[in-house]
C-alpha cells in the first residue's frame, strides 16, 4: 500500500578516489612489513641492539628536525629583513621529512629517512612536487576562491541541495548607527 508520497531519490554517492581506498591499505602492509623486519633482525642481531637502533633513530631524526627548522627560520628573518619571501626552501620541509622518518620507529623509515637526506635526492623530489604541483594548478582551471564560495550548496538532511549566493553589505550602502557594547 502506498501513501502517496514520493519516494525521496538520493544522489548516488561519489566514488572514492584510489587514494582514498588504498592508503589504509598501504599503511597496513607497511606496518606489518615494519614489524616483521625488526624481529627478524632482533634474531639476528639481540633486541638490546635493535633498541639501541631504534633510539639512536629518535635522537638523530630529532636533531635533523632541528637542524632543518633552524634553517628554514633563519631564511626566513633573511628574507623579511630584505622585504621579500623566501625564494627557495632549500630541502628544508624535505630534511624535516626525512628527520620524522628517522624518528619513527622502523627500518624501513629509517631508511627511506636518511634517503631524503641526500640533496641531489632532495632536489629531485622537490623539482618532481613543484611540476606536479604546477601542472595541478593549470588543470584546475581558472576562477577564485570567492567564486567557490558564491557557488556553494547547502546538503539538506533530507538530500535535497539549496542553492545559494553570497550578498555582501558595503559598509558605504547603509547609515552608519553606534552599535550597543557587547558587554553590559
Amino acid at each position: 500500500m502506498t501513501s502517496g508520497a514520493p519516494t525521496p531519490t538520493y544522489p548516488a554517492r561519489p566514488r572514492r578516489s584510489r587514494l582514498r581506498t588504498f592508503l589504509p591499505l598501504g599503511i597496513a602492509a607497511w606496518l606489518v612489513l615494519e614489524i616483521w623486519l625488526l624481529t627478524v633482525v632482533a634474531d639476528a642481531v639481540g633486541g638490546l641492539t635493535v633498541f639501541l637502533l631504534l633510539l639512536a633513530g629518535i635522537v638523530l631524526g630529532s636533531v635533523v628536525i632541528k637542524r632543518a627548522g633552524r634553517r628554514a627560520f633563519q631564511a626566513l628573518n633573511e628574507a623579511m629583513q630584505r622585504g621579500g619571501t623566501p625564494s627557495s626552501g632549500g630541502g628544508n620541509g624535505l630534511m624535516m621529512l626525512g628527520g620524522l622518518l628517522i624518528m619513527l620507529p622502523g627500518l624501513i623509515s629509517d631508511a627511506v629517512g636518511l634517503l631524503l637526506l641526500i640533496p641531489p635526492v632532495q632536489k629531485a623530489l622537490s623539482g618532481y612536487a613543484e611540476r606536479t604541483f604546477d601542472r595541478k594548478l593549470r588543470e584546475a582551471g581558472s576562477g577564485s576562491l570567492g567564486d567557490a564560495f558564491q557557488q556553494a550548496r547547502i546538503h539538506r538532511p533530507d538530500g535535497k541541495v539549496v542553492q545559494g549566493e553570497v550578498i555582501r553589505d558595503e559598509p558605504g550602502d547603509a547609515p552608519q548607527e553606534p552599535r550597543p557594547p557587547l558587554m553590559g
